[in-house]
């Protein structure tokens, strides 16, 4: 079993920045894949950014490229996903996810088992 706790989200202006995080705990061990995916109201949930654990390997979402970046902390079981530049349409609820039974970081939805709670990211 896992558990993943995002935090960092709240409001920010446009332009602004924030970083979010994810703490993994439990059988965090057989974890190959994490990454956040959003969902704004009214639209589908999307993947954001996904690294791969073993290698470190990203894929992000072609709308946030150049903006977001992705990184982990191995030991200490962290994902961040630090957001610059951030712009109104950025507002959404973030989800942090996580996958044992992949090894590369894919943008799909349906290819995470295991998420978070998620954190709200207002820009405005």
């Amino acid at each position: 079993h896992v558990q993943l706790v995002e935090s960092g989200g709240g409001l920010v202006q446009p332009g602004g920045s924030l970083n979010l995080s994810c703490v993994a705990t439990g059988k965090t061990n057989v974890l190959n894949c994490m990454g956040w995916f959003r969902q704004a109201p009214g639209k589908e949930r999307e993947g954001v950014a996904v690294i791969t654990r073993i290698h470190g390997g990203t894929e992000y979402a072609d709308s946030v490229k150049g903006r977001f970046t992705i990184s982990q902390d191995n030991s200490e079981k962290t994902v961040y996903l630090q957001m610059n530049s951030l712009k109104p349409e950025d507002t959404a609820m973030y989800y942090c996810a996580a996958e044992n039974g992949i090894s590369w970081p894919i943008l799909s939805r349906a290819s995470y088992h295991y998420w978070g709670q998620g954190t709200q990211v207002t820009v405005s």
